[in-house]
C-alpha cells in the first residue's frame, strides 16, 4: 500500500496539515479497500499548531518508509526549518519518495535545495517572499498547484485540496479521484489559478448570471466543433467580452477551457471503454488523432495509450 507521510512542523497551519489526511485517508480503491497509509509524523513528539497543540505517533524516520512526503504550511514560513528536517526531506526525496508542499510548505521545500531550477507556487501573499528568499526557485504565482514529478507545490488553502486529488489521480486514475472528491464534497478540478482570487473585485457575469449554463453547456457538446465565435454566439456576446468574462470567472480563455474538458472526456473513455484511440479523439472532440495526442499529453504529462495501460479499469 501506498504510504503519505505528513509531516507537522512547529506551527503548522492546521488546515493544511489536515487537508492531505482527510484526503488520503477517504480515498479507496474500486474493492473498496484503502488506497493510502497515512502517517502524521515530527522532529518532536508535540508540536504547537495554532490554536491547538498537536501530539504525533512517529517521528521523523517514517519519512524513511514513505512513498509521498507531504510538507504543510507554517505560521512563519521566513524561519528556515532545523537540520534534521532538511536533512529528513533530502533523504526521502534522495530514496525516490514524491515529495509535495501545501501553501508556505514551499519555503520549507525550497530551503532543503529540492526546488532549486524548478517553477513552483504558493499561497499568493507569500510568492514575492518566497522569490525574494529563494531566487533559485522560479515562482509561479498565478496556478493552483506545479506538478514537477517527484516534487510538486500547491498554493494557499483549498488549493491543497486540488493538489491532494491530483495524486490520487495520478496513482489510481480519475474514476478513484472523483469518488474521494465527492466524499470530501468538492469538485475533482478547478479550472484557472489561484490568480481568480486576488483580485477582490467581484466578477461581472453576463446578463445577470454567472458563466456556469454555458459552462455546462459546452462540456455537454464538447465533442462539437466549438469555435469561439459559435461559444460567443451561444453567451450572446462578441467574442472579446466572453473571453474577458470568461477569465474574469474561470482563469483562463474559451478554448483553454474547452481543452481540458476534452481531456477529461477522453481520460473516462479510456479508462471505461474499448473504443481505439483514434475514435476516442473524434468522441472527444478534438479534430485529428494527432491533435488529441498532442493535447492529451500536453495536460496529463503522457500518452492516451500509456494512461489506458495504467487506467483501465476492468
Amino acid at each position: 500500500m501506498h504510504t503519505v507521510a505528513v509531516l507537522a512542523l512547529d506551527d503548522v497551519v492546521g488546515f493544511d496539515l489536515t487537508t492531505p489526511v482527510e484526503t488520503f485517508t477517504r480515498s479507496r480503491l474500486p474493492d473498496g479497500r484503502p488506497a493510502y497509509r497515512v502517517l502524521v509524523c515530527s522532529a518532536r513528539e508535540e508540536v504547537a499548531a495554532g490554536p491547538f497543540r498537536l501530539r504525533t505517533e512517529h517521528g521523523l524516520e517514517a519519512l524513511a518508509e514513505a512513498d509521498t512526503v507531504i510538507v504543510p504550511g507554517v505560521e512563519n514560513p521566513a524561519e528556515p526549518p532545523s537540520q534534521d528536517i532538511v536533512e529528513a526531506l533530502r533523504a526521502a526525496s534522495a530514496r525516490g519518495a514524491r515529495v509535495a508542499s501545501i501553501c508556505s510548505g514551499a519555503f520549507v521545500l525550497a530551503a532543503t535545495g529540492l526546488l532549486d531550477g524548478l517553477r513552483a507556487t504558493t499561497h499568493w501573499a507569500g510568492a514575492a517572499l518566497l522569490a525574494e528568499l529563494h531566487p533559485e526557485v522560479a515562482v509561479d504565482p498565478d496556478v493552483l498547484y506545479v506538478d514537477n514529478g517527484a516534487v510538486l507545490t500547491s498554493a494557499g488553502a483549498a488549493a491543497g485540496l486540488d493538489l491532494c486529488l491530483h495524486l490520487v489521480r495520478r496513482d489510481h486514475g480519475s474514476a478513484v479521484a472523483a469518488h474521494t472528491a465527492r466524499m470530501s464534497v468538492i469538485p475533482l478540478e478547478r479550472e484557472g489559478g489561484q490568480a481568480q482570487f486576488i483580485v477582490p473585485d467581484r466578477p461581472a457575469v453576463p446578463d445577470g448570471a454567472a458563466l456556469e449554463p454555458l459552462l455546462r453547456w459546452m462540456e455537454e457538446h464538447a465533442e462539437h466543433d466549438l469555435t469561439l465565435d459559435r461559444i460567443a454566439a451561444r453567451a450572446g456576446l462578441s467574442t472579446r467580452t466572453l473571453s474577458r468574462r470568461f477569465r474574469e470567472q474561470t482563469g483562463t480563455t474559451p478554448m483553454r477551457w474547452l481543452h481540458r474538458a476534452r481531456v477529461r472526456r477522453a481520460q473516462y473513455l479510456l479508462e471505461s471503454g474499448n473504443h481505439s484511440v483514434e475514435h476516442i479523439a473524434g468522441l472527444a472532440g478534438f479534430g485529428s488523432p494527432t491533435a488529441f495526442r498532442e493535447r492529451f499529453r500536453a495536460v496529463v504529462g503522457t500518452s492516451p495509450q500509456a494512461y489506458r495501460r495504467a487506467f483501465r479499469s476492468g
